[in-house]
């Protein structure tokens, strides 16, 4: 006897063994119960969710020889038939194939003719949205008004394409992905069932790679069968997929948020080695990010029999979830960024060392430069005397610049601000935001900035919340933080930088030019000198 293949042996012959598509199997149950049977259905979602086998099962309960039932007995000579795909009064359709009108007006005009050997004349129609507008409206008076012993069983993994007076007619079912968990544990079953032994993470790759479709996973289980000669193991699988190991994706997360730059080189090339899909790398990164965020906001969420449940959680706790997003949109722009790499190692090395350059800070950092904040004198205007209650503040929250109480619309000088922003140890966006910004007021719940219009892009999120963050840690108390679109009036971080930078280099041009051996080569030679080749030393 030939082989059959497990999507076809495995295929649900009753709603009590379909897998995951408890809303429809529930609404089509209760239906048949009550004998409340309406004229035409519509079943919509991706391939292999189940589409044309409740179909079946649905011809089977309207024409089982017990009666109309929603557990037909599957062995009367109907049930036997239209499981065989032999019953002459079930019409399988295939609309991708029969798209033209001509063809459509034919097999309606045998709907007026009483079914052979069934209680009814069932029509499925496969790929529904493939048919043309003239075959659309061929059908629409039989799919409104049929025969009293014809139903209409319509299929379609594209349902934006049907006409809205063909929707209006139907009964629409919209069947779902089903969940990975769902997926690996029938598929648990049926090797179970064949006798085949198998590993459990295995399984869960299968599930995975098989994007919600189970007719995809036995497809595939059938592949890992063969490919393990009669075994399914988790490294196998991992091979004939060529996906990739959860361990190095867990390995660049943690070498990213310990800031171990060394690390994440060995893992690149540990995959270039493997001769992994890089590409396959950062999507399946972005997947493992979005599941921590997930266990971020939502840890109750998170499946107890998952096996990287423990990890998972541990990795969430030592994040910031503004830094899962941050990383999240960093490897979405790799991954799109890959074709004009110069090879997809050069792409992927750079995602991950961008990764790296925007990594949380360590525990290591944050105490740096909480000491150095605390051994860094406080600086203030010598004109302005100190409040007592700011003295007071600063003896209770130590390592906080003191700063002087202010009024709405002075400006405040730089000086105290220019520290302040050296001292919170920002990154990226935020950092920017607040070196271009100038200090107006600072109170006891309030800070103003003033931020020039040129630097209006700045404030995309989530940079003001991080520096707001950052201030509240600073100061010890919690801070509304608001900005005024102005031109600045006094020098901001930036600008104060940027004139350090320009002194120096100013100072370097004149020491080279005042250097006797260069004026002797000048004159000499009659050479000129290049200042843009001049570099101050640091």
């Amino acid at each position: 006897m030939s082989y059959q293949v497990l999507a076809r042996k495995w295929r649900p012959r009753s709603f009590s063994s379909l897998v995951g598509q408890e809303h429809v199997v529930r609404a089509l149950t209760h239906a048949l119960s009550s004998q409340r049977l309406h004229h035409a259905y519509l079943f919509t979602g991706t391939r292999g969710v189940g589409k044309t086998t409740l179909a079946r099962i649905l011809a089977k309960s309207l024409n089982c020889e017990t009666g109309v039932t929603a557990t037909p007995c599957g062995v009367c000579s109907i049930c036997q038939e239209i499981d065989g795909g032999r019953f002459v009064d079930l019409l399988e359709v295939d609309a991708a194939t029969n798209t033209r009108v001509d063809e459509m007006r034919q097999l309606l005009e045998n709907a007026v003719y009483a079914p052979t050997r069934g209680r009814y004349k069932v029509y499925v129609i496969d790929e529904v949205h493939m048919l043309s507008n003239s075959a659309f409206n061929a059908m629409l008076k039989t799919l409104e008004e049929p025969p009293e012993h014809v139903k209409f069983i319509l299929a379609t993994t594209d349902p934006q394409k049907i006409p809205v007076t063909v929707l209006s007619r139907c009964l629409q079912f919209n069947l779902k992905q089903m969940p990975p968990v769902a997926i690996a544990s029938h598929l648990a079953h049926v090797l179970q069932a064949e006798g085949v032994p198998f590993e459990q993470p295995a399984l869960a790759l299968i599930a995975r790679s098989a994007s919600g479709s189970m007719r995809d996973a036995l497809s595939l289980l059938d592949q890992a069968i063969a490919h393990g000669a009669g075994r399914v193991e988790e490294g196998q699988v991992r091979a004939m997929l060529g996906t990739v190991d959860l361990d190095y994706l867990y390995g660049i997360v943690e070498a990213v948020e310990a800031g171990e730059i060394g690390e994440l080189l060995r893992i690149a090339a540990d995959m270039a080695l493997r001769s992994i899909s890089f590409g396959a790398a950062l999507q399946e990164l972005a997947g493992l990010l979005t599941r921590l965020q997930v266990a971020q906001l939502a840890p109750g969420s998170i499946d107890d029999e998952d096996p990287d449940h423990a990890r998972r959680l541990d990795l969430a706790a030592r994040l910031s979830p503004e830094f899962v997003q941050l990383a999240y949109q960093i490897v979405l722009h790799g991954r799109a960024e890959l074709p004009m790499a110069p090879d997809e190692y050069a792409g992927f090395m750079m995602t991950l060392m961008r990764l790296h350059g925007f990594r949380p800070e360590s525990v290591a950092d944050v105490v740096s430069s909480v000491k150095a904040a605390v051994q860094r004198p406080t600086l203030l205007p010598k004109s302005e005397p100190v409040a007592a209650a700011t003295v007071a503040e600063s003896v209770a929250n130590p390592g906080k610049a003191a700063l002087p109480p202010t009024s709405r619309g002075a400006a405040v000088e730089n000086g105290p601000w220019y520290e302040m922003v050296a001292a919170l140890q920002l990154n990226g966006l935020a950092r920017e935001l607040a070196q271009h910004c100038e200090l107006r007021e600072l109170s006891d719940g309030d800070c103003v900035l003033r931020l020039a219009p040129a630097h209006g892009h700045l404030q995309m999120k989530p940079a003001p919340d991080k520096l707001r963050q950052a201030l509240s840690d600073y100061l010890g108390r919690p801070i509304a933080l608001r900005f005024e679109l102005a031109q600045t009036e006094a020098d901001t971080p930036a600008a104060t930088v940027g004139r350090e930078r320009r002194e120096r280099q100013d100072q370097a041009i004149a020491s080279i030019e005042q250097d006797s051996f260069v004026r002797d080569v000048i004159e000499s030679c009659d050479a000129s000198l290049v200042e843009s080749s001049i570099k101050p030393i640091e």
